[in-house]
């Protein structure tokens, strides 16, 4: 009974506690609106006559000062960081904080000697230095979670691999000048207030392939130099932002420190909820790490609302390229990747003479994996040419979903599951998990990797797992970065359903040799590279696309010399020798073919299907009438709209269509009515993030 009435107890002790802490914020804040009432009492006649006698400005520059004014008299008490900054229920305090803490009112005149302190000059630039004792990063990212943990112990792992990457780059920059970033990285998805689901999930099979990425991150920013604060928790986060105490209506107490913030969407949300309007003063700064990418049709709110592209998470408003996606889905958002461990030659050898060709390893953790349909047909066919091996999680006895005649071992940890893949012939998936590390794991292990194609290709449309996902992106096999950019003879796409196409597949698989094959974009030095060039060039505060030109244009206006031509071949669009550009720009225009879809496709899959990538940094060069005629189409009429797809041209009717927005510029969408005009460039061998000259 004493152990009962004790666990009784302890709920009601910790609700308590949360009571008195309440009660004790309360008191705080009682305390803070009392003293600023008493200040204002001392304040003396003169501004005791002032403060009676505000009256709010008519100022054409501040046209919503007098909207803003009526708000707060009825709701000034509704969030106590008002009174935090000197609200105390006046008109002249209304217009203090309107006009110096939020800026909707003109300054007042009598407030110039006592005005808030001009901010502190910036910070001189530092140079970043490049770093070779990863112990301060391990401290920086802290304790008190298994993925915290699991993130360690992989950046440990990864340790040496990470420093001669570095060393290689440094070398490859030869001296260049690099500022040294403050950098907040906030993962929100391992807050509490955000259910935390992954932390017990790390040691029962659940899905990593965030962690390895955030890991990763970490390792590559820390590594080139900058200087990090790592938060896990919303307290924190509020500390390191420095938000007023309430509920986060006010702005921030002070300027940003941070020139860079990498988040994911928890902490995008958990950011807009506690900055006040700093935020919209601040998203440009926010970098989103953002699995499965978020198109422009999505993030554009107005648009989404409009055309039925609003999902739990887009409409964000964000320039599209400062979402950092985990394979390159669409160039619409950045490429940030991950990394995948290299062999040594040494290793590379021993692999090969250790093989065992008829050894299969199945490519997911969780027990629902096997739960999938169809999937008894196609492991009874494997089971005749090879042994099949599991790493399913189990706590007590055999998952029941897992035939018998699978070797299952268990969640092993990462140097064996490593071992295991160094072993196996082939590493087969299922269709699920979407796009994970592993199958890049496996095949730099020297696996091939079998997958199902999928007929029709899965999308938000017709599967569950993308309803709601910000991108229409059609996926043509559980892994389409495999399929598009390694392929044969690493990765093998066949139909599932067909046991033919099946059975011959796997009797080809075991008869054929292949190399541990791991894409330079995923090595440690490609990812240091890519981060680099980042934050280096993108910069999304003070870059703006240049203004559409007006619909109507008077006779004496001469537009200037478009800036491209056409190509030798007259096949396409090419940036002019002779046209001048901006040294400073990024990628460099230089790089700039414009080519015309097909109605079915893309700007992606036109651009891939010519040796190139579509940028959409580009479309502001081609949104223009001029191009139309360049590119010998034919334009009856002319419009500026806001779509996607825009620039476009609906060849049957001949008519022409520009872009309104410039958030909009989308490489990915396409409609049957329309060819779309298609900006493209050339990348780097490996490096599909960078064009040639990008570094």
């Amino acid at each position: 009974m004493k152990q009962l009435a004790k666990e009784m107890f302890q709920p009601a002790a910790g609700l308590m506690e949360r009571i008195q802490a309440i009660a004790q914020n309360v008191s705080d804040i009682a305390i803070k609106v009392d003293q600023i009432l008493r200040n204002s009492l001392l304040n003396g006649k003169v501004m005791e006559g002032r403060r009676d006698q505000c009256e709010v400005p008519r100022d054409p520059k501040y046209p919503d000062c007098a909207g803003k004014v009526e708000w707060m008299r009825a709701r000034w008490t509704s969030d106590p960081c008002y009174a935090f900054f000197g609200v105390d229920g006046t008109e002249c305090s209304f217009l203090i904080y309107l006009s110096e803490v939020e800026w909707f009112c003109p300054p007042l005149p009598w407030r110039n000697r006592t005005a808030a302190a001009p901010s502190p000059p910036p910070r001189p630039p530092v140079q970043a230095a490049f770093q070779s004792d990863l112990a301060h990063l391990l401290e920086l990212i802290g304790t008190g979670k298994e993925s915290l943990s699991f993130m360690k112990k992989r950046i440990r792992h990864l340790a040496q691999q990470w420093l001669r990457a570095a060393r290689r780059l440094e070398q490859k920059l030869k001296g260049r000048q690099r500022d040294q970033k403050h950098i907040l990285i906030h993962i929100g998805f391992l807050t509490e207030e955000s259910g935390d689901v992954f932390s017990p999930r790390v040691l029962k099979g659940g899905p990593l392939g965030e962690m390895v990425q955030w890991a990763d991150i970490l390792a590559a920013l820390f590594l080139l130099g900058h200087s990090l604060r790592v938060t896990v928790s919303l307290k924190e986060l509020q500390s390191h932002l420095g938000v007023p105490p309430g509920r986060g209506n006010c702005p921030l107490t002070s300027p940003l420190p941070f020139d860079l913030i990498y988040t994911d969407y928890h902490g995008l949300q958990q950011m807009k909820q506690h900055m006040g309007l700093s935020f919209k003063k601040y998203r440009c700064r926010v970098r989103v790490i953002d699995t499965f990418g978020t198109e422009p049709a999505y993030n554009h709110e107005e648009y989404a609302t409009l055309r039925g592209y609003r999902t739990n998470w887009g409409y964000w408003n964000l320039q599209p390229t400062q979402f950092m996606t985990m394979f390159p889905h669409t160039p619409d958002n950045s490429f940030m990747g991950f990394v995948s461990e290299e062999l040594n030659q040494t290793e590379r050898q021993l692999i090969k003479s250790n093989k065992v060709s008829s050894m299969a390893v199945v490519y997911g953790k969780e027990a629902s994996i096997w739960k999938l349909q169809g999937k008894e047909k196609f492991l009874a066919i494997l089971n005749k040419y090879m042994e099949i091996h599991g790493t399913v999680y189990y706590e007590t006895q055999r998952p029941p979903e897992v035939p018998a005649f699978v070797k299952n071992h268990g969640l092993l940890p990462q140097h064996e599951f490593q071992q295991l893949l160094r072993k196996a012939k082939l590493f087969i998936g299922f269709g699920f998990p979407y796009e994970g590390p592993a199958p890049l794991e496996a095949i730099a292990n020297g696996c091939v990797f079998l997958q199902a194609r999928f007929n029709p290709p899965h999308s938000s449309l017709n599967h569950e797992f993308f309803r709601g996902k910000p991108t229409s992106r059609e996926v043509s096999s559980q892994h389409p970065y495999a399929e598009d950019f390694i392929g044969k003879p690493h990765v093998w796409t066949v139909d599932y359903n067909n046991s033919e196409e099946f059975e011959a597949a796997v009797k080809t698989i075991m008869r054929t040799q292949v190399d541990p094959y791991l894409p330079y974009e995923y090595t440690c030095e490609g990812m240091l590279e890519r981060i680099h060039a980042y934050i280096q060039h993108q910069d999304f505060c003070t870059t703006s696309s240049p203004p559409l030109p007006p619909k109507t244009k008077s006779p004496a206006m001469q537009s200037p010399p478009s800036p491209l031509v056409l190509s030798p071949n007259a096949t396409h669009l090419v940036w002019s020798p002779r046209a001048s550009w901006d040294p400073q720009a990024w990628p460099p225009v230089g790089s700039l073919q414009v080519w015309v879809s097909e109605t079915r496709h893309t700007c992606t899959e036109t651009c891939r299907r010519h040796g190139l990538v579509c940028e959409p940094t580009f479309f502001r060069f081609l949104n223009k009438e001029e191009v139309f005629l360049q590119l010998s189409i034919t334009c009856d009429s002319t419009e500026y709209e806001m779509n996607h797809l825009y620039p476009a041209v609906a060849e049957n009717v001949h008519e022409c269509y520009l872009q309104k927005e410039p958030l909009l510029f989308s490489c990915a969408g396409y409609n049957t009515k329309y060819r779309r005009l298609c900006p493209c460039r050339d990348f780097q061998q490996g490096q599909v993030a960078l064009c040639r000259d990008c570094l």
